[in-house]
């Protein structure tokens, strides 16, 4: 299971230490994010290629095993530590917040759900050591966007062997990936909302592309649809169901660190914004310029969105010291919570950029520009389109109507 890249990188002092604590793991993506995803964020976006370098970064930093626990090496970081890396590095990429957040929701799921597995117990371990990037495959042909619902099922030739294939209509940079979550039916037999999660490692999996990946923004994502075809052994397939683990990580994991990079993209655009509007406060001393009201409005919108993702990943994070507190995330008042602070982040992201574009004006506009939100303005509008708002808009509205106030 050898990784299936490595970029050279230039020597980064006390990036190998071990990850003790918050300021540790950002002053490491600070680094990271100012050194090596700013540089490489244009061409990332221009190319709509893999942000390798950045990922390479935070390899050799020993940031990808951040959530696993520290009995097994990791950092233990919890969902408002891993958020706060995620909003970080997207300040300066967003397709590289993206790829990092996708990877954490993947690696937090594994961790999480191991339930005493020696197999995935002993993959862990080995992803400490080898920094693997985790990607998912929980999209498919003919479920229109419907992640709860597999098509495909998990063959069993042998009692100690599986067979799994599958037709994706997204697969977020599983070519560069060292290994996948996949979402399938536990068996031929299993309804269609019975999942199970399955890792397959990079020796067990064929993939053909299947579509492009030529998008509006996130374009470093590379999230074509990709046919599938793997093999591995038992021990590969998760015993917990795929509905706990959604439930229980991958929702809450997702829709937090997603707003939380989202929150990274905006908070770059009012950076650039309140640089303008200090340039004309020094050409005129003494007063105020015009635009500062619109800015103070872009910094408060910003404020609200922070503490929006991080007032939700607080209360996970105390929700894991009481005992039976991950069964709470199965009630249908946390789904709503989630699903709620997805809609509400992507949709103030692109609102805030938009501030922020009115106040820097056509140097905004202008590719060329230093203070350009093209990229930025682009990568804001994915939110709302990754899992559909209408879909889960309706979702809560289902759920709205049996759900009591507590």
């Amino acid at each position: 299971m050898a990784p299936s890249f490595r970029v050279a990188i230039a020597q980064m002092p006390d990036m190998n230490a071990p990850l003790p604590n918050l300021e540790t793991l950002n002053t490491r993506v600070k680094r990271i994010a100012s050194e090596v995803a700013s540089r490489h964020a244009a061409d990332v976006d221009a190319k709509a290629r893999f942000p390798a370098e950045t990922v390479a970064a935070l390899q050799a930093a020993g940031l990808m095993s951040a959530p696993i626990p520290a009995a097994l090496g990791g950092a233990g970081a919890s969902l408002r530590e891993l958020g706060q890396m995620c909003a970080t590095l997207a300040q300066s990429c967003g397709s590289s917040g993206m790829v990092l957040a996708m990877h954490y929701i993947q690696v937090g799921c594994l961790a999480r759900h191991a339930q005493g597995s020696a197999y995935l117990t002993q993959y862990l371990r080995d992803l400490v050591r080898e920094q693997w990037l985790l990607a998912s495959m929980t999209s498919e042909v003919g479920t229109f966007g419907e992640t709860r619902t597999s098509l495909c099922a998990v063959a069993r030739p042998s009692k100690d062997t599986f067979t799994l294939n599958k037709e994706a209509t997204t697969g977020s940079y599983c070519a560069q990936a060292d290994g996948i979550l996949v979402t399938a039916r536990r068996d031929a037999e299993a309804p269609t909302s019975d999942q199970v999660l399955v890792l397959v490692n990079k020796a067990d999996y064929q993939l053909t592309q299947t579509t492009t990946w030529d998008t509006m923004g996130m374009r470093g994502t590379c999230s074509p649809g990709f046919s599938l075809r793997a093999q591995g052994r038992a021990e590969q397939v998760m015993d917990v169901p795929y509905a706990d683990i959604a439930a229980q990580t991958m929702v809450p994991y997702s829709h937090v660190m997603w707003a939380a990079l989202w929150s990274g993209i905006a908070a770059d655009a009012v950076a650039k914004a309140a640089s303008t509007v200090r340039a004309e406060a020094r050409k005129n001393p003494g007063h105020v310029p015009p635009r500062a009201a619109a800015l103070a409005d872009a910094s408060e919108a910003l404020q609200t969105l922070r503490h929006n993702w991080q007032a939700v990943a607080l209360e996970f994070d105390a929700l894991q010291e009481l005992p039976g507190g991950n069964d709470t995330l199965l009630n249908m008042g946390w789904a709503l919570k989630f699903n709620q602070l997805k809609i509400a982040a992507s949709e103030a992201t692109p609102r805030i950029v938009h501030q922020a574009l009115q106040i820097v004006g056509i140097l905004g506009y202008k590719n060329d520009s230093p203070l350009s939100l093209s990229r930025q303005y682009r990568d804001a509008l994915s939110g709302a389109l990754m899992i559909s708002n209408e879909r889960i808009a309706a979702k809560s509205a289902a759920m709205l109507l049996v759900l009591k106030d507590d």
